[in-house]
Parts: C-alpha cells; sequence; structure tokens
C-alpha cells in the first residue's frame, strides 16, 4: 500500500474514482442516444479551453469546463436543427476546437508540449490541489444531474417524441445532457485524457448491458466498473509508469470482453430456465410418461 504515502497519489486516485463514477454515469445516457462519440467530440473543442487557460494564466480545468460547455450547446443545436450540412458544421467545430488548443498553448509563455500531453492522455503527477476541488464541484454537479433526473433523461434518451407527448421539457433536457457531458469531459482530463475520455463515457457501458437488462442494473454496474477500472489503471501507472488514460481504457476493454464472454451462457442459461418455465404450464406427455422429442427445447 506504498502508492497511498505521495501526495500527487492520493489526489490522483480521488480523481480516478470521481471519473469512474462520472464517466459512465453520463455515457450511459449517451449510449442510449446513439451518441458515443459525443465525449471524443467536446474533448476535441475543450482544448480550446485548455489552451485559453494557460494563455490567461486561469485554471485550464474551469477555462476548459467553460468552453466544452459552450461547445456542447452548439452541437446539440446543430443536431436538433442541422440538416444536410450539420455534420459538416461538427467536424468543423470538433477539428478547430484541437487546433485552436494546440495553438492556444504554444503561443501562451507558461505552455509546453508536456502541458499538452498531459492533458491529452492524463498525468498522475500534475493533478494539483486546485484540480480536486475543481473536479469534486464538477463531478458533484454531474452525479446531481443524472441521478436526479435518470426518469426524465432516460425517457428523453429512449423516446424523444413519447417525452415530448408526456409533457417533458424535451429541448432543455436535451441541453442538459449536453453540458452534463461537457462537465464531465473536464472531470475526466486529468486522469484518462481529453482523447480517451469518451472511451470511459462508452466502454462501461458497454460492458454492463452484456449482463444486464435492466437500466438501473446496467447504471450501477457500470459505475462500479468504472471506478474499478479507473482505480487499476492508476495504481498500475504509479508501479508500471506507464500512461494512466491509455492503461485504464485498456482495462475497461479488457472488462468488456471478460463480460461478453461471461454473457453467452448465461443468456443460454436464462432461456432454458424459461424454456422449463413455459414447459412446466401444459401437459406433453404422452402414454408411459414420456415427452415426445419434438417438444423438448435446446
Amino acid at each position: 500500500m506504498d502508492f497511498l504515502e505521495p501526495a500527487f497519489m492520493q489526489r490522483a486516485l480521488l480523481a480516478a474514482v470521481l471519473v469512474g463514477v462520472t464517466a459512465p454515469a453520463v455515457g450511459i445516457y449517451l449510449v442510449q442516444r446513439r451518441q458515443a462519440l459525443m465525449g471524443d467530440g467536446i474533448g476535441h473543442v475543450a482544448m480550446t479551453g485548455v489552451g485559453l487557460g494557460f494563455l490567461l494564466n486561469s485554471s485550464p480545468v474551469w477555462m476548459a469546463t467553460l468552453v466544452a460547455v459552450a461547445g456542447s450547446v452548439a452541437m446539440e443545436l446543430i443536431r436538433s436543427y442541422g440538416k444536410t450540412r450539420g455534420d459538416l458544421a461538427l467536424a468543423l467545430l470538433f477539428y478547430g476546437g484541437m487546433a485552436g488548443g494546440v495553438l492556444l498553448i504554444n503561443l501562451s509563455p507558461t505552455g509546453s508540449n508536456a502541458n499538452l500531453t498531459s492533458y491529452l492522455f492524463g498525468s498522475l503527477s500534475t493533478v494539483s490541489p486546485e484540480d480536486i476541488t475543481a473536479i469534486g464541484v464538477l463531478a458533484a454537479f454531474v452525479v446531481l444531474v443524472t441521478v436526479g433526473l435518470r426518469r426524465q433523461l432516460f425517457a428523453v434518451s429512449q423516446d424523444e417524441e413519447f417525452a415530448r407527448v408526456t409533457g417533458l421539457p424535451v429541448r432543455l433536457l436535451n441541453l442538459l445532457i449536453a453540458v452534463t457531458a461537457a462537465v464531465t469531459v473536464t472531470v475526466a482530463m486529468r486522469v484518462v485524457g481529453l482523447l480517451l475520455v469518451s472511451a470511459l463515457m462508452v466502454v462501461p457501458v458497454a460492458a454492463a448491458q452484456q449482463l444486464s437488462k435492466s437500466f438501473r442494473a446496467t447504471f450501477v454496474l457500470a459505475v462500479a466498473t468504472g471506478v474499478t477500472v479507473t482505480l487499476a489503471g492508476t495504481v498500475t501507472s504509479y508501479y508500471q509508469d506507464v500512461p494512466p488514460g491509455a492503461t485504464i481504457v485498456l482495462y475497461a476493454i479488457g472488462v468488456f470482453v471478460l463480460m461478453t464472454l461471461l454473457a453467452a451462457p448465461l443468456a443460454r442459461r436464462r432461456a432454458r430456465a424459461a424454456a422449463a418455465a413455459a414447459g412446466d404450464g401444459c401437459d406433453t406427455t404422452v402414454p408411459g410418461g414420456r415427452k415426445p422429442a419434438d417438444d423438448v427445447r435446446v
């Protein structure tokens, strides 16, 4: 347990737990809406906020939050109103955000390639006490929204037309999902990195879906998976001196593969149990007490 002694590792582990909770909590709605790559696009836009933070000598996390929120609102408006050129507008937004961030970091007196790499792929030693404060506040907002409004957000993610008929403020809830995703990106960028944060939003959810069928079970299992892989990746990064973001994502993919392998036999077992329960409800015996071979289900 010597990895708990350094102060920077204590901060990194706390940040990892917060990221492990928030990323899948938002990702479950993005997966439901078939917007699995939205986090990747927001990450590109958030790079401009990081660059502005260095250029203006302010907190990169808070500046990235402001820029990412503005970018996510623009993405949602383009998705809602964009027609044939909507995909082109999103592409320009994504690439412009990344290019702007790289340029601003290089123009700033305190920026460097090392700073850029730490935000792109995550870094344990650069998580400061100020970052922990910002991450904690932003993570609390994400949890309050994703848990407190889970019924409304699920309804909008499942079927917008039905949600609109029932009287839900669909446009407002769509914007709230986009804003929450943007906040999650800035929460995760110090641990996972902007280029890999989308994977942590999606892969734990996809893994949980292999074993669970209900929304609640998927939510809980995805968050548990997120916390497990972020902690495991952070500790591995400390001992093996490897990038934490890449390690965390590879662990998440490994969990997905494991759950996929477990899902097949469980599905067959459930099918047999359902067939047996259905067979108990009717008398299919023939004289002699034996069932005809045609009625046996595999």
